[in-house]
């Protein structure tokens, strides 16, 4: 097992993901460091979904070696899921319960005890200026402000690494800037922020940038290598030419 301090926190070697002859993930290999914020980006049906359940250790690769937080994603997929937080792209707090409840229930879920919770609770929503909405019913509070929490609450057992799959869909660019305000707190606090997103100019907001095309990393460094290996005056530019290489763009 990696000590708990290695840089190294996502290790990827010959990742491979089959269903029947369908090859979902087709032998990806990177690693992501601890405070990094790594965009893993692809059009719809690339891999991405597919490879992000395997390291959350949802899903099985049906060959590969791979370590998440440490731990080894075949053997340690319960070790595995105390050491991530995730955010879904489908908006995954409870609408019925109040602001509160919903970090009580997670909490919860992730082991804490009720004072820990209370703590944790009290802390990230005073950091979110959101102290006042603690007793109100979810399904009242703006999508923007709902998106926030859901990241909050995604950090509230300080895990090492977070998982964001498309977060700041539907949300206005004032709430877009804040979120990645937020993104940019937890990685100088060290946490590791592994971010799907199709907003391209969020791209240029990550320490790294994976472009998956047909199952296949085709791309990975900073943004600013890419672009200059790819002559592009932006991220988008850099995504279509490489979308449009992929056989089921043609």
């Amino acid at each position: 097992m990696e000590a708990a301090d290695s840089k190294t926190v996502i290790r990827v070697r010959n990742l491979v993901k089959k269903f029947g002859s369908f090859v979902a993930n087709d032998n990806l290999n990177f690693d992501v460091e601890k405070g990094e914020i790594f965009g893993f980006l692809g059009a719809n049906g690339a891999g991405k979904t597919t490879a992000i359940k395997i390291l959350c250790g949802l899903q099985k690769p049906t060959s590969g070696e791979i370590r998440v937080a440490g731990y080894d994603i075949y053997d340690q997929a319960d070790q595995v899921k105390k050491n991530i937080g995730y955010m879904s792209q489908r908006f995954s707090l409870y609408e019925d319960l109040t602001v509160g409840e919903n970090f009580q229930f997670y909490g919860g879920i992730y082991g804490l005890k009720a004072p820990v919770i209370r703590q944790r609770t009290t802390q990230l929503l005073d950091e979110l200026g959101l102290t006042h909405i603690k007793n109100k019913i979810l399904k009242e509070i703006p999508l923007g402000w709902k998106q926030k929490l859901a990241f909050s609450v995604a950090l509230i057992h300080n895990p090492r690494i977070v998982f964001l799959d498309e977060p700041t869909g539907g949300v206005d660019p004032l709430t877009r800037r804040q979120f990645w305000e937020m993104i940019y707190s937890a990685a100088q606090k060290g946490i590791t922020v592994f971010v799907t997103t199709h907003y391209m100019d969020e791209a240029e907001y990550c320490s790294r940038v994976s472009i998956m095309v047909d199952g296949r990393i085709e791309a990975l460094d900073s943004p600013s290598g890419l672009k200059k290996h790819y002559r592009a005056e932006s991220m988008n530019e850099v995504f279509v030419k490489l979308a449009r290489s992929g056989k089921n763009s043609r």
